[in-house]
């Protein structure tokens, strides 16, 4: 590692957030090696791509030159403590480095795998033939209508008895349930009557419209905010009417694929009914051998409102045709003779189809991907009117077994065969083929067969990064995202996923643990056990590290009391920030950033080495370290980056802090109501 690094001082931030401003709105194209399936806060590839050579290059060297040239990192090996999707074990490995990727999740580590490891092409398509010779035909039976066509999409509204006077009451918060995503420029639309669920066409902004029966039909559904109204008029909080059941579900209308290849919106009939009876008792009938999801949720941030609707365990969250048809080809996937990494990608590949057929999911409308995923909002929440897709589904369908092999395993495969890279060229960004190197590494399960293995390898494994076989002084970058103190626990949401994958064991040392919550998980809501379990990382990080090496990992956190505990565990743990880098961050649009108070757009990077190194903190004063923060903000804003006021404040946080902290100042109230009064200075000063 070089003395000093381009990215202590001269960080390309402004080319780096210009190209990853064009990763974020496609993540899935530019970088769809770690998009096999769902992880939450995803980074940007191309940002630690930048990390990467900028941690490498020596100060005052072309860093910008370095990222888009075939850089080779050939020796060196790199430690993701909190892998997540395997960002940065990715493009270690795509610059010649060895990469080490440690999760605590197991569902973590799946995904890691699937970005790190080749797939034979052939193997694949044979396994993935197996699999739809085994389970397609009874799976697209239980998706048809009586003169044989194929259903696509299912509508349900969930129901309630009315407290009062025992009415159901069907859910609806508009009778509009389909319509385009820009409806003033196509204005057609599907209503149903909420009172004999008869379905016509109209436009969304009708204003009065008459069903086939003769019922009246408005803009106003019964449902309003977390209250609903029965026909008799009695007004009542929709949780309070469960009475510690479930809601119930009631189908109303169909997407139908016809054989000359239109799409018709049709009312349920008795056959349809018929048909769901016919999927219950095949729910019955499965074997016990048969792959079901298996699990109770616990309470937690993420689990709680899922629990307030009485969804106790992760079956809940399947109707009985879901669980028959998902159940038939996960169980198709299990039997698949391995091990092998093609049949554990179709685990994986199965595991994020679940993401899409559930009953927290619903219609996102015409002219755009039919279904919106569970995971919109980073919480289980309930959907009062949920869509069931065709889970294997046709090339109609969207968020389908079949439809997600070609968009996800196909488009992976092809990148680790023939990586591509996003690069400033002249006024514009190409995408561009040979500046990295193929992925295709052999993955070990222990320091000792890493250190054994030749060739690209990565060590990948389900382990607390606060304790490792790592020998002493054997990595040379240490390149991270840590969890964030706040309340989306990754956890809580894996479990979904887990609940199906235990009984599919997508490789041998999978976890077969009821839970994929463990002890010493750094994520956490409390500030105080936020800083123990991170500081626990960063020491065993110290300690691996050879010397002279480097520590650099993004954050950003809306509290200032994560900053403190991130800086002051640190201190504690043997590292002095050296620089603190803003960067592009997820995309702007992203539902919980636009819903902060202060959105932003930007990531911190945080660049540490060790006190034992000799490092010390660069600034010499409050004023200085001030003035080093506004510096980097004003020249990314300069080179037309949207910065925000959470930004401002964010990247003005971390570099008072660092100061304060290398100075042994106690980082207590005083420091953080000053540190949050010069922010706020600054936020005046840089954004007016």
């Amino acid at each position: 590692m070089p003395a000093r690094t381009s990215l202590e001082s001269t960080f390309p931030a402004a080319m780096l957030s210009e190209v990853g401003t064009k990763e974020s709105w496609r993540k899935e194209v530019h970088r769809p090696a770690t998009s096999t399936h769902k992880w939450w806060a995803k980074r940007l590839g191309t940002v630690f791509r930048g990390i990467l050579a900028s941690a490498t290059t020596p100060e005052g060297a072309d860093a910008e030159r370095a990222y888009g040239s075939s850089l080779d990192l050939a020796g060196a090996v790199v430690l993701d403590p909190f892998s997540g999707s395997g960002i940065t074990g990715v493009e270690s490995l795509k610059l010649g480095a060895r990469a080490i990727c440690f999760d605590i999740n197991p569902v973590a580590t799946l995904v890691q795998r699937q970005a790190v490891q080749p797939w034979d092409l052939k193997a694949l398509e044979d396994a993935f033939e197996a699999v739809e010779s085994a389970c397609r035909s009874e799976v697209d039976s239980l998706h048809r209508t009586e003169d044989g066509r194929t259903v696509l999409y299912y509508f349900w509204v969930a129901t309630v008895a009315c407290p009062d006077c025992s009415e159901v009451v069907r859910l609806f918060d508009s009778p509009v349930f389909s319509k385009n995503a820009y409806p003033k420029r196509v204005p057609k639309a599907q209503l149903v009557c909420p009172e004999c669920l008869a379905v016509r066409e109209s436009r969304y902004d009708f204003d009065v419209e008459m069903c086939p029966s003769g019922h009246r039909i408005t803009q106003r559904g019964a449902v309003r905010g977390q209250s609903a109204t029965c026909p008799c008029g009695h007004e009542f909080k929709t949780l309070s009417a469960l009475g510690g059941a479930r809601p119930s579900y009631e189908m109303y209308a169909k997407m139908v694929a016809n054989p000359d290849g239109t799409k018709s919106y049709e009312a349920i009939t008795e056959w349809d009914r018929g048909l769901y009876e016919r999927c219950v008792e095949a729910l019955a009938d499965l074997p016990d051998s048969a792959v079901l999801p298996r699990g109770e949720l616990a309470p937690g941030n993420n689990t709680d409102q899922a629990l307030k609707w009485n969804f106790r365990e992760w079956r809940d969250f399947f109707n009985a045709r879901q669980l028959v048809s998902l159940s038939l080809i996960a169980t198709a996937i299990r039997d698949l003779p391995g091990p092998a990494p093609e049949r554990e990608a179709l685990c994986a590949l199965f595991s994020g189809t679940l993401e899409f057929n559930n009953l927290f999911t619903s219609f996102k409308g015409e002219g755009t991907g039919a279904v919106r995923h569970m995971f919109s909002h980073h919480i289980l929440k309930p959907e009062r009117t949920p869509l069931e897709a065709h889970p294997w589904g046709t090339p109609q369908s969207s968020g389908a077994f079949s439809t997600l092999y070609r968009s996800r395993l196909h488009r992976a495969h092809e990148y680790k065969t023939h990586p591509a890279d996003l690069v400033g060229r002249g006024a514009g960004i190409e995408r561009v083929t040979g500046v990295s190197k193929p992925l295709g590494a052999t993955v070990a399960d222990s320091w000792e067969s890493f250190a054994a293995a030749e060739g690209q390898v990565a060590y990948v494994a389900t382990r607390n990064s606060a304790d490792t076989d790592i020998p002493d002084e054997s990595v040379d970058l240490v390149v991270t995202d840590p969890p964030y103190m706040d309340n989306v626990h990754y956890a809580e949401l894996a479990d979904f996923f887990h609940a199906w994958l235990r009984g599919m064991r997508p490789y041998a040392a999978y976890s077969d643990a009821a839970t994929t919550r463990q002890a010493g998980e750094v994520q956490h809501a409390d500030p105080v056990e936020f800083g123990k379990a991170i500081e626990a990382v960063w020491t065993e990080c110290a300690r691996v590290l050879k010397p002279g090496g480097l520590l650099a990992f993004t954050f950003h956190q809306a509290r200032i009391s994560g900053w403190v505990r991130v800086v002051d565990s640190l201190r504690r743990s043997g590292w002095v920030v050296m620089a603190v880098q803003p960067v592009k961050g997820e995309m702007t649009t992203s539902v919980v950033k636009a819903g902060a108070r202060e959105p932003s757009n930007l990531d911190s990077v945080v660049v540490c080495r060790r006190i034992a190194d000799g490092a010390t903190n660069p600034n010499l004063s409050v004023e200085e370290a001030l003035a080093t923060a506004t510096k980097e903000l004003t020249g990314l804003r300069d080179a037309g980056i949207d910065v925000g006021a959470g930004d401002v404040r964010s990247v003005v946080r971390g570099s008072l802090l660092a100061y304060f902290a290398a100075t042994g100042a106690d980082l207590d109230e005083a420091v953080a109501v000053r540190v949050d009064s010069l922010a706020t200075e600054s936020i005046a000063m840089l954004l007016g």
